[in-house]
């Protein structure tokens, strides 16, 4: 009636070793995640056609992943108000993720950004902004 279980659980022990797999480090995770932020924040910037700021920004990502970015080849036809509005929250998220590791070349970067896609949904013209 009762087969017993042939393979090997898949619950953890309390006792089980955790150094038996690698595991990342909190720096590592963050470095990941405002890679992330950051690309992603390249390709609403290169749908854009921005450039300059693009350049900054694939910059930044070259560093953290350590190999140069994968650039927006394809359009997604959105308005540039939304696409402004993305991208304005990108570079937040990526400014919240640089200001936890204390990133500073980062921070400052997404909090320009910032600035710029405030100033192109608001129609204000930013003096000495990338």
């Amino acid at each position: 009636m009762y087969e017993p279980i042939r393979t090997k659980s898949v619950h953890r022990m309390a006792d089980d070793d955790r150094t038996a797999y690698p595991h990342r480090s909190r720096e590592e995770e963050l470095d990941i995640q405002l890679a992330g932020h950051l690309a992603a924040l390249l390709a609403v910037t290169d749908e854009l056609g921005d450039g300059d700021a693009g350049e900054l920004i694939a910059r930044q990502v070259a560093r953290l992943r350590g190999a140069p970015p994968a650039r927006h080849a394809g359009l997604s036809g959105s308005p540039a108000e939304a696409l402004h509005r993305r991208a304005h929250a990108l570079a937040g998220r990526a400014l919240v993720v640089a200001a936890s590791r204390a990133d500073t070349a980062a921070a400052i970067l997404a909090a320009e950004r910032m600035d710029a896609h405030t100033a192109a949904l608001t129609g204000e013209s930013l003096v000495g902004a990338p």
